[in-house]
């Protein structure tokens, strides 16, 4: 019967809070459709989560959860925006498709997301090797640190991506 105990809680906290976190969300993002779209991605975790643990601060706890997916809402923004404007440069007829652009901004979203659980330093090594090209010799001597420093930030960086990508959990 824990599975009863746990969406009865979370019903007492949507029945309690989402009108809330509805207004709280609708202030950030400026629209009403938004921010029940969010706060529903909101209770959809806390369904999700199966955790046990007794939420003392209710509030607190929902607006944590609604400013990650607010954080990830206005990253995806960011990302499909760049897209678009990388897209207006190009000729008509190579533009790909809707669906073909929706699956690219789901692509890039899911990438930004991994790249943001790296440190600012070796997601900046990573980058710079990946998508510039540099040599690990040249990253080097821009940061002022050892090549084999640079090969350490690359295996960091390496391991974290096969985690984020591969991972069963």
């Amino acid at each position: 019967m824990q599975v009863a105990s746990h969406s009865d809680a979370v019903a007492n906290l949507y029945s309690h809070h989402h009108g809330w976190l509805v207004g709280l969300l609708r202030r950030k993002l400026g629209n009403v459709d938004n921010a029940d779209d969010l706060a529903q991605d909101t209770f959809t975790r806390l369904l999700t989560a199966r955790s046990e643990e007794l939420i003392r601060e209710p509030r607190a706890y929902l607006t944590t959860i609604a400013s990650r997916l607010t954080a990830q809402y206005f990253r995806r923004l960011a990302l499909e925006r760049a897209y678009l404007d990388a897209l207006a440069g190009m000729p008509e007829e190579t533009v790909p498709s809707p669906e073909a652009r929706m699956l690219v901004v789901e692509a890039l979203t899911a990438i930004s997301r991994v790249l943001d659980g790296l440190t600012p330093r070796v997601r900046e090594i990573f980058l710079l090797a990946q998508l510039d090209g540099l040599t690990y010799a040249e990253i080097a001597a821009q940061f002022d640190m050892s090549v084999n420093a640079v090969q350490k930030s690359m295996i960091r960086a390496f391991q974290h991506c096969y985690t984020a990508v591969y991972s069963t959990e």
